[in-house]
């Protein structure tokens, strides 16, 4: 038998029990962490969101996405049956990988091919400055700010080399160095995915003479740039999701 049902299913289960409440002898055969997946399978409603939130809880508790997948199917088949809805196995799947990998980039501080801040060092400054200064009336908005170069590079990844990748570690390194002639203080910078090299600066009234000249400075670089100002949320959470977007665009 397959990992998934094969027969498709809109938002609701149609397997045996559905409909009604979970079985108390049920319920206690279920894996951990899955007992909310099996109180919606039962009720017929859909198990992606308790699925999500199975697959986070797992990657945080170190299981492996073999063994998490391995415990959504026993639930699926324990409540309705039949194996489990592709929907509900990409959900775990998918928020299962992403816990994974910001648990990962908060492992290092610095990126060893570029010798920028890594994406969990550049998080760690923004959090200590949430921590010291903000004061729960949205203060880091106005006192800090993130200064973004972003490298163009519209090549598909599947279709890059290792030489490629390479020389776009060079360039990153090369654009932080640029960064750092203008922002020589005590400034994080750091990288941020592929394309992209992010400065954690004062939103003083030098920010924009410095984005400026940081600007003109790329003018001359051997491949097209873009700089811009991006504001700070004003919670820390916040701060984090805009970073991983950052790294992910």
């Amino acid at each position: 038998m397959g990992l998934f049902a094969t027969k498709p299913r809109s938002g609701a289960t149609d397997g045996p029990g559905a409909g009604r409440e979970l079985p108390e002898g049920v319920r206690r055969r279920l894996p951990a962490r899955f007992e909310a997946v099996g109180e919606a399978l039962a009720s017929g409603s859909t198990a992606v969101v308790p699925c999500e939130i199975a697959g986070r809880a797992l990657a945080q508790d170190g299981a492996s996405l073999d063994e998490a997948l391995q415990a959504l199917r026993e639930t699926s088949v324990a409540v309705t049956g039949r194996d489990p809805s592709f929907a509900d196995v990409q959900a775990l799947s998918v928020a299962w990988s992403e816990a994974t990998l910001a648990y990962l980039h908060r492992l290092s501080c610095e990126d060893p091919l570029t010798g920028l801040s890594s994406l969990a060092h550049v998080r760690s400054r923004l959090s200590e400055l949430y921590r010291s200064f903000d004061y729960g009336d949205g203060t880091i908005p106005h006192t800090h700010a993130l200064v973004v170069v972003e490298m163009a590079d519209h090549r598909p990844e599947l279709v890059r080399t290792d030489h490629d990748r390479f020389s776009r570690s060079l360039r990153l390194a090369r654009l932080g160095e640029t960064a750092r002639t203008v922002f020589p203080g005590h400034e994080t910078i750091g990288r941020l995915g592929t394309t992209r090299v992010v400065v954690l600066a004062e939103r003083d009234e030098r920010l924009g003479r410095r984005t400026a000249l940081l600007r003109t400075m790329l003018m001359s670089a051997d491949h097209p740039t873009r700089v811009w100002i991006e504001g700070l949320p004003a919670t820390d959470d916040s701060a984090a999701v805009l970073l991983d977007e950052l790294a992910r665009g």
